[in-house]
Parts: C-alpha cells; sequence; structure tokens
C-alpha cells in the first residue's frame, strides 16, 4: 500500500514539473513563424539563444492541429543555416518588439537543489505519513507506533507523581506468591542490604499460569510495593516485518530502565517471541529470533546487583526456550495457580469494594459456588452483578443479582426460544437424566441447579458444582464424571428408545476425561502406568506415541465410556420413577434449585457426597 502511494506522488511530481510551470505556449516550426512574419501577424518576439519566443496579433490556426485549434504564444528554435540579416529586417520593417537575454550557462544552484531534493524529501515524508497512520506492518520500522522515525522513548507505567499505584493490598488469593515475590521487593527498597552480603537478586522471574489469574497484576503490585518504574509491554509488540526492528525495540527498553534503576521491565505473553528456537526459518521467524537473542544478550549484560530485574508472564511454559529458563536468565519460576475457596472470597470483597451490596449479599457462599475461576473471571462475575441491578432500577447489588450472574456466566445467557411440546418433554428428560445420576453415583458434585430454560447453545442445562475446591481426582470420581455426562443420551435412549443431538457437548466431555484417564493418568491396565502425551499436551496423543500406542489408546476410551454408558442406562432403568418426577417438575416449573430437586428425587441434599 505504502509503495503505491509513493509512486502516485513521484509520478506527480513529473507530471507538475514537466507540464504545470508552462504558461500555454504551443511549439510550432520555423517555417509556420516565418509565415505568421510575413503575413504581418507577430506582435512582439523574445530571444534567448536559439529559442524564439513571441505573441500574435491575432490567433493562429495550429499547424498540423485540430481543426478549428489555435493558438496566441508560441515558441520556435531557428535554425543554424538560418539568414540573422534577412529575418532581422523583416522583424524591423514590421516595427515588432524585440527583447533578447544571453543564452544561460545552466540552471542555476536553487533550481537544481529543488528538482533533485524536492522529489526525496516528498518521498520519505510520505512514507513516515503512512507508517504513522498505519501504525504497524511495514511502516512499523520506519515511523509507525513503535518505529524508528519519529519514535519515543519507552516510558514507565504508573511513575507519575501522584498517580495510585497497585499494590499487594489489590491482590488477593495467591498468598503463596506474594510470598515469592516479596523478595524481589525487599531487594529494589534496599539493594545495598543485599550487596554487602554479596547477595544477587534473579534477573528475571516468570509468572506462569493459566489467563486471568492474575500475572500482570502481580507485576504492578511488585513495583507498586517496591516504588519503582515499571516498563510494561507486550511480546507481539516487538515482532515486525523489518528484520531487526524488534531488537532495536528491546535495547531501547532496556537502556531506559537502566537510566531509572531501580526498575522493572515486564514482558507480558513472552511466549510469542520466546518460543523453542529450531528447524527452519520461514515467515516472521528471523525476526521472532533475532528479538529473543536480543533479549537473552541485554539479561546477560547487566548483573543482579545493577537494579533491573525482567518479569515476564506466559500460560505456555511448556514451548518456552530452554536458553529462555536457564539459570542466570529467568533463575526463578513463579506459578500462578486460580484461587481457593477463600481466596476467591477475599477477591470478591476487592473487586465488590466499589460497589454497594445489599445486607442478604454473602461473597462466602458466592467463593464456594465459583470452584476454578480465576480472579478476571471473579471480576467479571461482580461487574454482572452490578449491571443485572442497574437494569432493575436498584440501588443496592443482591445475592440473587449475584446468582443471576452466576448462571449468565457459567450457564450463558438466556435466550427466548418456543419449543414444541414434544422436544421439550425430550430436553426434560435429559437434563433429569444427567442430574439423577449425579445425584446417585458416590462421590459426585451435587447438583446445584436444573434448567430447561435454553442458555446460549444449551436446550437445557444441569449445574453441578462441589462443596470444596478438589486438586486430584481418583479413577472412581472419573468414571462418575463421565456417567453423569452421558446421562443425558442414556436418559433418551431409555425413554424414547433413540439419541438427539443434543449430547454433543456431553461427548466433547466425555473424550477429554478418557483421553485423560488412558493417556495422562495411567488409569487404564493395557496402556500401563506411561504418559503417552512426553511433549505438547495440546495435541490428542503427543508427538511420540507409536501407531500401535494410538490404536490401544483408542481402544481403551472406547471401553471406559462404552462401560460408563452402560451403567448409566442401567442406573436410570432401576430408578426410572426418579426419573419421570424429575423430568415432570421440570416441564412444570422449568427450574430447580438444589432443595427442591432433591426433594422431588426423594433422595437427602448432596446423596452422592461421600
Amino acid at each position: 500500500m505504502q509503495l503505491v502511494v509513493l509512486l502516485v506522488v513521484y509520478a506527480a511530481f513529473g507530471f507538475l514539473y514537466n507540464n504545470v510551470r508552462g504558461d500555454g505556449t504551443t511549439s510550432v516550426d520555423y517555417t509556420a513563424f516565418t509565415a505568421q512574419l510575413d503575413a504581418g501577424n507577430i506582435k512582439s518576439v523574445y530571444s534567448q539563444g536559439s529559442e524564439i519566443q513571441g505573441t500574435l496579433k491575432k490567433p493562429g490556426e495550429v499547424p498540423g492541429g485540430a481543426r478549428g485549434a489555435t493558438y496566441t504564444h508560441f515558441k520556435t528554435y531557428k535554425p543554424a543555416f538560418a539568414d540573422d540579416g534577412q529575418l532581422w529586417a523583416e522583424i524591423t520593417r514590421q516595427k515588432v518588439a524585440v527583447a533578447a537575454e544571453p543564452l544561460a550557462q545552466g540552471p542555476g544552484l536553487g533550481e537544481t537543489l529543488l528538482v533533485s531534493l524536492l522529489p526525496t524529501v516528498l518521498l520519505i515524508a510520505v512514507w513516515v505519513f503512512v507508517a504513522r497512520r498505519m501504525g504497524g506492518g511495514l511502516g512499523g520500522g520506519l515511523g509507525g507506533a513503535g518505529g524508528v522515525l519519529g519514535r519515543k522513548p519507552p516510558k514507565p507505567v504508573g511513575a507519575e507523581p501522584g498517580g495510585k499505584r497497585t499494590t499487594f493490598a489489590d491482590v488477593a488469593g495467591i498468598d503463596e506468591v506474594e510470598g515469592e515475590l516479596n523478595d524481589v521487593v525487599s531487594f529494589l527498597k534496599n539493594p545495598d542490604a543485599y550487596r554487602r552480603l554479596g547477595a544477587k537478586m534473579p534477573r528475571g522471574v516468570l509468572l506462569a499460569g493459566p489467563p486471568g489469574t492474575g500475572k500482570t497484576l502481580l507485576a504492578r503490585a511488585v513495583a507498586g510495593e517496591a516504588g519503582v518504574p515499571f516498563f510494561s509491554a507486550s511480546a507481539s509488540e516487538f515482532i515486525e516485518m523489518i528484520v531487526g526492528v524488534g531488537a532495536s525495540r528491546v535495547r531501547e527498553l532496556f537502556a531506559e530502565a537502566r537510566k531509572v534503576a531501580p526498575s522493572i521491565v515486564f514482558i507480558d505473553e513472552i511466549d510469542t517471541i520466546g518460543r523453542s528456537r529450531g528447524g527452519s526459518s520461514v515467515g516472521g521467524h528471523d525476526e521472532r529470533e533475532q528479538t529473543l537473542n536480543q533479549i537473552l544478550t541485554e539479561m546477560d549484560g547487566f548483573s543482579g546487583s545493577e537494579g533491573v530485574i525482567v518479569i515476564a508472564a506466559t500460560n505456555r511454559v511448556d514451548v518456552l526456550d530452554a536458553a529462555l529458563t536457564r539459570p542466570g536468565r529467568f533463575d526463578r519460576v513463579v506459578q500462578v495457580s486460580p484461587p481457593d475457596r477463600g481466596g476467591r472470597e477475599a477477591i470478591l470483597r476487592i473487586h465488590t469494594r466499589a460497589i454497594p451490596l445489599a445486607a442478604d449479599v454473602d461473597l462466602a457462599q458466592v467463593a464456594r459456588t465459583t470452584p476454578g475461576m480465576t480472579g478476571a473471571e471473579l471480576a467479571n462475575l461482580a461487574n454482572e452483578a452490578a449491571l443485572l441491578a442497574v437494569k432493575y432500577g436498584q440501588d443496592r447489588v443482591t445475592q440473587k443479582n449475584l446468582s443471576e450472574a452466576l448462571e449468565k456466566v457459567q450457564l450463558g445467557a438466556e435466550r427466548p426460544l418456543v419449543m414444541p411440546q414434544a422436544e421439550r418433554r425430550r430436553t426434560a428428560y435429559h437434563e433429569s437424566g444427567h442430574a439423577l445420576l449425579g445425584m446417585l453415583q458416590p462421590g459426585a458434585d451435587p447438583v446445584r441447579k436444573i434448567t430447561i430454560v435454553p442458555r446460549g447453545r444449551a436446550l437445557g442445562v444441569t449445574l453441578s458444582t462441589p462443596d470444596a475446591d478438589k486438586y486430584a481426582y481418583t479413577e472412581e470420581y472419573l468414571r462418575g464424571r463421565i456417567i453423569g455426562a452421558l446421562g443425558g443420551m442414556a436418559a433418551e435412549q431409555v425413554v424414547f428408545g433413540v439419541v438427539t443431538t443434543g449430547a454433543e457437548n456431553d461427548l466433547e466431555q466425555v473424550t477429554g476425561i478418557a483421553r485423560g484417564m488412558v493417556s495422562r493418568w495411567g488409569m487404564s491396565g493395557k496402556v500401563g502406568r506411561l504418559s503417552a502425551l512426553p511433549g505438547d499436551t495440546q495435541q490428542p496423543y503427543g508427538l511420540s506415541a507409536a501407531p500401535h500406542t494410538l490404536d490401544v489408546i483408542d481402544a481403551e476410551m472406547r471401553r471406559i465410556v462404552e462401560e460408563c454408558y452402560e451403567e448409566a442406562c442401567r442406573t436410570l432403568r432401576d430408578h426410572r420413577d426418579r426419573l419421570d418426577a424429575l423430568a415432570g417438575a421440570l416441564l412444570e416449573h422449568e427450574t430447580l434449585e438444589e432443595p427442591e430437586a432433591y426433594r422431588v428425587a426423594g433422595l437427602p441434599a448432596g446423596a452422592g457426597e461421600s
């Protein structure tokens, strides 16, 4: 795009220079000039060297031009063999006004500079303008956002006088991580105490964990607690089409951090440029690897006593290059995991500080029903509850708002859908199958809610959550999860004799659990106590499994799922009266909360728990 613009500008300049500077003068041959002179139609002439310009008394017809085309101002050149005396005598006789100048020796300095430099200056100006407007890509290297031309040096974030800083008071639910980072804060506050004992802080701290767990917030809190400048950049900002631009940006970033040391350099999503090197360099690999090499070089270029600490964040530690994670680079890896129940409650209190809460709000209860949620998800939950309160015209957020917001986040928003009665009945049995098996399976998570109100992509939803956080799962529990997930399909088979497409999401969940049992957790006798996923866990079976092993894994997954499906069908047949009672209640009320659901099924609340 930029190249096209430059070519157009250059062509336009050439056109203007060669054409616009003219004054409407028509070039004619010398014969036409003498003919007009013989006819007495020459008003005045001007001569410079062999060039003759003049004006006619009345318009003449353009020689060889279009019919009716005339001219008044003309230009011609006198041949070297023409008789000057005869021409001058005729001009004198007709009393034609004559003017002349000596032949110029060549273009002046000003004209030479204009012709030679102006196109180049225009090209550079247009390039920089277009690059800045596009803000990236090819222009990023020469004046775009973060380019070399016109680029502003990196500035620390949140270091302005009087600016509010993030501190550990704004972070909750990850106390063990705060403990790991307190050493960094202590060093930045009092580096002399460490220097006296010859101690050096890690050059780099790598925060690893799932998205939304608060890695960026933690890095800001470290800088806020220590009161030092905080330079923040995303790794993707260093990648450009022009090789070498990313490396120059890294040099600038570290140079600015050194000027105001002690300071913190934070690089988010470092796996964007820090992936393991190797293989052929295609596409943007050259630029990515040069940028990574520059980061490694910069980290080698300063000591732990210099006061610059690099903090990076990633959710894919397994793909990082070994040179990045070795001692001397990122010496310390801190795992940032989703918060436990107490941590979730503390996070909810932080995110509801600015939200007026009603007296019935129980954040401990909300924390109990949100296992596995990250800090970002809990912040979104609090905000959704506030939005609902505004929607209903309330002046405070109630427990009901929080419950509705949780359902919206976990299950999806309600969507109006008028289902035929037959399909509505099938959905009621489908969800009743999930719920009843969840109530009957030993060790299963309690059923919190059953609904046949369409939400998101689902026609109905059964919500089950544990009373306490779980970190390790038994084979019995995982089999119970598979049986519960297959409950919808099993109920349709038992009651209607057919199955529908409504079990699509259930089967995805079942497949994932069965694959983990067989290929990751050693719960298959045929595969044995081996992991078939030594490499990238995002791949179905890993890259190093032999074809025969893949066949065994498939067979074992199928065996586990089929056994669980038969168990689900058998259990539902044995408890058909409870299944019919739950489906009838759902058809009547559409939604059953936990106490009502267990009462209708004739079971004590939490019956499946052991």
